[in-house]
């Protein structure tokens, strides 16, 4: 069934044209993935698709009763309310009983009638389970503070309440901005399984390709003021894109050729005398007209940088507390020549601090961080407040460097520079104040690589900065002569780059692991199970007498775990059939909303019954393996 249908929606900015005449539609079941790089217009249609912008030309056609969420970049915040108000901003009724209720609570003073009142209004309105359900989601978001103001919080938690408030009201197509930005490595994990197993159909804007490949059955990418449509996930449409733009390559060739053999016979000196003749002259015109292009643009970055002696950087027990808060604990590295290390760990756990501890922008409270004499630190911070808004994009490039010299040794300018960053002529002369964020986070990369570092401490590079600059930034440092230390929630950008993962665990620890993210979360796994599976070995070492070989018993199941063995199986079966059935009944209620909580609550239970199924499922077939074996 259709949902929503665009049809031919043009927009443009003063001279900036986005998008011209594109069409699509958005069907029960899709999951879109909207790519291309910054400032094409993907949030500013997005916009459009929700009314917040009205199109130069075209129409957007919506069912009556078909109900859109939208989190959007920049979302509304009422800096007065709790945590769980905001949630609900928008259903003042359920905002309003959940803080009656709370508010009587936390005054010991409430008599207890007042309270049962409270109480039985909950009831009535389902704000139990619409509590708990916001509770959870923030938990898993990593936000636990309920009910901290929202005006005391920092920018990427504001955000993750957003991304809460819209993944937890009911509607037929959930419209996400970038919902990965200011999200843990485990909190993307969470969302991209929520999204896979939530019914309803989804439109969103992100950067992050295993979440395309692994959450979106169709990718909508906007390039050159086109739109194109591929349905299949993320490395589908690279297959696909790399086909369509090979034909295009080929057509501009055969256009060319055409547009050479008439220019030699218009200068021939053709008259338009004939019919035919005067055709063919109008025929050149044309060509002449269209823009022949057999090339696509893409960012290069592949400058030098300079020599980088043995001593890099020198991490001596370093520790740093704010107030009682460990942030970093005796922590010392030495980083060598060509390292590549990403840093992981939740958020606020202190990576950042790291980053500025090292680059001198923060003082340990003690231990020593020395720098190498040839060192020369490149940082790409999280933001581009210190960018000065009132210059033109290319003088702040300049501000880095006139030129610089390429790995072969050639110098490129600071306006050809940009050419390869995607910042033609005009945009180059353009004001920075100006420039979308994600333009401003490629100009910010484009100025420290001017710079020619042979240290690179990236902040979160992947934040607001399109696939494209990331792939050839990803090249770049396969190349790079010289250490890179990344903090990046991104998996993929950290399989690719990173050969060693710092991990913060908290209370300051930061534990080193070899490989990159897939090897640690591999590794990982196998440490906790080692773990678990020692200290079940000494709770079974416990009591066993001297004579332990005599007194061995070979492994098997007990009576009531091979009759749970038996079943679990068709158990699990059961449950998942049980849960499509509910996923049906929630999917067909739409006007009931008290009946569609009862549906979501059931489903709620019924997938926790299912997780620990799951659980025996994996710890009886280990068992049922390890016997088979010991029978060998």
């Amino acid at each position: 069934m259709n949902l929503l249908s665009i049809e031919s929606v043009s927009k443009r900015y003063s001279e900036k044209e986005l998008f011209n005449n594109i069409s699509f539609g958005i069907n029960e079941g899709d999951k879109i993935g909207l790519i291309g790089i910054n400032g094409t217009g993907k949030s500013t249609l997005l916009k459009i698709i929700t009314g917040e912008v009205i199109p130069d030309s075209g129409r957007i056609i919506k069912g009556n009763n078909v109900r859109i969420e939208y989190l959007s970049q920049n979302p509304y915040f009422n800096e007065e309310a709790t945590v769980l108000e905001q949630i609900f901003e928008g259903n003042s009724e359920i905002m309003k009983t959940i803080r009656e209720y709370n508010k009587a609570i936390d005054n010991t003073d409430t008599p207890n009638e007042d309270i049962i009142k409270l109480s039985q209004q909950m009831d009535t309105k389902n704000a139990w389970d619409l509590e708990s359900e916001a509770k959870a989601i923030l938990t898993k978001l990593g936000v636990s503070n309920f009910k901290a103001n929202v005006g005391n919080l920092s920018g990427g938690q504001k955000k993750r309440i957003a991304l809460a408030s819209a993944l937890i009201k009911p509607c037929d197509l959930l419209i996400l901005d970038e919902p990965t930005n200011h999200l843990d490595n485990d909190s993307i994990d969470w969302l991209e399984g929520y999204l896979n197993n939530r019914k309803g159909s989804l439109l969103m804007i992100t950067h992050d390709r295993y979440f395309l490949d692994r959450v979106v059955n169709k990718i909508i990418e906007l390039d050159n003021t086109n739109l194109y449509e591929y349905k299949g996930n993320y490395n589908y449409f690279l297959e696909k894109k790399i086909e369509r733009e090979e034909i295009e390559v080929s057509q501009e060739k055969k256009k060319q050729r055409l547009y050479n053999q008439e220019l030699k016979w218009i200068r021939t000196g053709a008259k338009a005398r004939t019919t035919k003749q005067k055709a063919r002259i109008d025929r050149f015109e044309q060509l002449k007209d269209e823009e022949v292009n057999t090339t696509k643009d893409r960012v290069d970055i592949s400058v030098g940088s300079r020599r980088l002696g043995k001593k890099v950087i020198e991490i001596n027990n370093i520790s740093k507390s704010y107030g009682d808060k460990k942030i970093i604990e005796d922590f010392s590295y030495t980083v060598l020549r060509d390292d590549r290390v990403g840093i992981i760990g939740p958020n606020g756990m202190g990576k950042s601090t790291l980053i500025n501890i090292i680059t001198g922008k923060v003082v340990p409270d003690k231990g020593t961080v020395d720098i190498g004499e040839t060192v020369k630190i490149g940082v790409f911070s999280q933001e581009t407040y210190h960018i000065d808004d009132s210059l033109r994009a290319i003088e702040y490039i300049k501000e880095g460097a006139e030129y610089i010299s390429t790995a072969d040794g050639d110098k490129i300018t600071a306006s050809q520079m940009m050419e390869k960053f995607l910042f033609p002529g005009d945009l180059q002369w353009t004001y920075i104040s100006k420039l979308s964020g994600g333009e401003k986070r490629r100009l910010h990369l484009l100025r420290v690589l001017m710079e020619a570092p042979n240290v690179l401490l990236l902040d979160e590079p992947t934040n607001d900065i399109d696939i494209e600059t990331l792939t050839i930034l990803e090249d770049y440092l396969e190349g790079f002569q010289g250490a890179v230390i990344s903090v990046s929630h991104d998996r993929y950008f950290l399989d690719k780059m990173a050969e060693k993962i710092f991990v913060f665990e908290g209370e300051g620890k930061i534990e080193q692991y070899t490989g990159n993210y897939t090897e640690f979360k591999s590794n990982k796994k196998i440490d906790t199970l080692f773990v678990k599976n020692e200290s079940m070995t000494k709770e079974n070492k416990k009591g066993t007498s001297k004579d332990s070989k005599k007194n061995q018993k070979s492994l098997k199941f007990s009576y009531n775990e091979q009759r749970e063995y038996d079943e679990i199986d068709d158990i699990i079966v059961e449950l998942e059939e049980k849960i499509e059935n509910i996923e049906e009944k929630i999917s067909e209620t739409t006007s009931d909303y008290v009946l569609l909580q009862e549906y979501l609550k059931e489903k709620g239970s019924l997938e926790e019954q299912l997780d620990q199924k799951m659980k025996r499922w994996v710890y009886l077939n280990e068992l049922a393996e390890k016997i088979e074996e010991e029978k060998k």
